[in-house]
């Protein structure tokens, strides 16, 4: 194992390049970077992580949980070959289950609301799958609650449903918070995006497994908001697999506040995000402010690709006029 030493600190730095050799793409999935920021925080003490999703194979941490959810309806039996998927998606989850469904054989059928934006639907297209839109202004609510009626009347399809599938918090549990134990030893807070609530679900338990005093942290947007494709309890949907009691901690982003983290994550240290990352890492500045000392790791979901048509990046934030009406993530 090579070491390699960071000139500016003086630490020993555990080099683990993402790579290796795989009998397929979608066994390449995980093991992706775990990247210090410094000049996100705001107290010398207190050392900022990312975890760079974006790494994973269509660029989301969503390869994660899709690769979960076929994997374990396929152990169960739960899927036939050539029987249609079907789910709900803002899409990165789409995105990921058309690229594994193509990959292992399976129709899909993806809900995913009417304004996302254009690369998500040409990405799902890419790889094959069919499309059904639910109404906008509903955000991913919308399509979960379209999605669940096109189940009921057909029961040919076969719906993972991520937001009360177990194996969806399972991938992190079994995969991203395992690797983040590989390489820090103490983490005082986790922060990730409130969406499904996999994320959270899976890699609190197993951190506060590793330390019970580390601080399970959501980024939640302001009701009624679409920031990032996080949602809000107070919309009135709370996924099935979602146990607030995991919580220590939920803190309200505003879709400005997003774009301007997501700028800040750019200019500040190089790293291209979706804006669900610039919402995480808001919230996980915030959170290094209160601390006295330690390392807080925040999950960034995915890269910019999917969002470049919308500006967000090269234009200032009050020439963006679609701000409150897309859906980002």
């Amino acid at each position: 194992m090579k070491y390699d030493v960071d000139l500016m600190s003086g630490d020993y730095l555990l080099n683990r390049p993402c790579g290796g050799r795989f009998g397929n793409v979608i066994e390449s999935i995980g093991n992706t970077p775990l990247v210090e920021l410094p000049r996100l925080s705001p107290n010398p003490s207190v050392r900022i992580w990312a975890k760079l999703e974006g790494r994973n194979p269509t660029g989301s941490v969503k390869d994660r949980v899709a690769r979960s959810l076929i994997e374990d309806a396929e152990s169960r039996g739960a899927i036939e070959p050539g029987q249609t998927i079907l789910e709900p998606t803002s899409g990165n989850t789409g995105i990921s289950l058309s690229m594994i469904c193509r990959r292992k054989g399976y129709p899909l059928k993806v809900v995913m609301p009417d304004n996302v934006t254009e690369e998500r639907t040409q990405l799902l297209r890419m790889y094959g799958a069919e499309i059904v839109y639910s109404e906008g202004s509903k955000g991913s609510n919308g399509a979960v609650e379209l999605a669940l009626e096109m189940a009921e009347a057909d029961s040919s399809y076969y719906m993972p449903y991520q937001y009360g599938n177990q194996a969806n918090p399972m991938a992190h549990y079994n995969g991203t918070a395992v690797e983040i134990l590989e390489e820090l030893d103490e983490i005082s807070a986790f922060v990730a995006g409130l969406g499904t609530g996999g994320t959270l679900m899976g890699n609190g338990r197993r951190l506060k497994e590793h330390d019970p005093e580390t601080l399970l942290v959501a980024a939640e947007p302001m009701q009624g908001e679409l920031v990032s494709g996080l949602r809000s309890l107070d919309d009135g949907f709370i996924p099935p697999i979602f146990d607030i009691e995991l919580l220590d901690r939920k803190i309200m982003v505003s879709n400005q506040d997003s774009v301007v983290w997501t700028q800040k994550l750019l200019h500040e240290e190089g790293v291209f995000s979706g804006v669900s990352g610039g919402a995480v890492a808001c919230v996980a500045n915030r959170i290094a402010g209160e601390l006295d000392g330690g390392n807080v790791v925040f999950l960034i979901p995915d890269d910019g690709w999917k969002y470049l048509s919308s500006g967000i990046y090269d234009k200032p934030i009050e020439e963006l006029t679609d701000l409150d009406s897309t859906v980002w993530w």
